[in-house]
């Protein structure tokens, strides 16, 4: 049991928060491998996103289909991304990403499997917002950004986040040996991102609170 918390929590925990999510340090982007690297850092030094695309990866495991479930939330992200760079916000974005560890990570810990359908209603809605918070970063690091480095962007998100998933989903079901959704292994991986998604909606409802009261944070 201990090896497989220690084992898990190194999976869903490969980085620390970094809110700045550049990998470029702040320089500006000028080319198509600009954007590629910025793409290939958002997710990786984002916690919130590496997270959830990991546990995509492993709720995609018991539907059957590891493989093309993760593509769903790729889709929708990158779409999500592509909306965002052209000025069309989605409402509460934050708000929603805290929730989307909290329902999923609440999903795997259950135990219990999601059928095709379910997982790709979930992947594409939360995948929608997860990619506007990718757009949202790039729209305000990178003011008037060309055609090359936002392709270069996508590419990045989009490689990086389907290999992440895809790790994860090996990791929980071929190494740690986790065949069925009810496997701890598994549940432990939903209880480590459910403890995330407690602590960014607490964090995220404590600005709200703040906000409304005109107190500075």
């Amino acid at each position: 049991m201990k090896k497989h918390l220690i084992a898990v929590g190194a999976l869903l925990s490969m980085t620390t928060p970094a809110l700045a999510h550049h990998p470029l340090g702040g320089l500006p982007m000028e080319t198509v491998a600009h954007g590629v690297l910025s793409g290939v850092g958002h997710p990786i030094l984002g916690f919130d996103h590496l997270f959830f695309v990991a546990l995509v990866g492993i709720a995609a495991l018991y539907t059957g289909y590891r493989r093309i479930a993760p593509g769903a939330y790729i889709a929708a992200m990158l779409v999500g991304t592509l909306v965002m760079s052209l000025g069309l916000a989605l409402p509460a974005v934050e708000i929603v990403i805290g929730l989307s560890l909290l329902v999923l990570g609440a999903v795997v810990l259950a135990g219990r499997a999601l059928s095709i359908g379910p997982a790709v209603v979930l992947f594409v809605l939360f995948g929608m917002f997860h990619g506007s918070a990718f757009g949202g970063s790039i729209a305000a690091q990178e003011a008037g950004i060309g055609g090359g480095v936002l392709v270069g962007y996508l590419i990045g998100l989009g490689v990086t986040q389907y290999l992440v998933a895809l790790a994860a989903g090996w990791v929980v079901g071929t190494v740690l040996k986790a065949k069925e959704a009810s496997a701890v292994q598994a549940r432990l991986a939903g209880a480590v991102v459910v403890g995330v998604g407690v602590f960014l909606t607490l964090e995220n409802t404590e600005g709200l609170v703040f906000a409304a009261m005109g107190w500075g944070i």
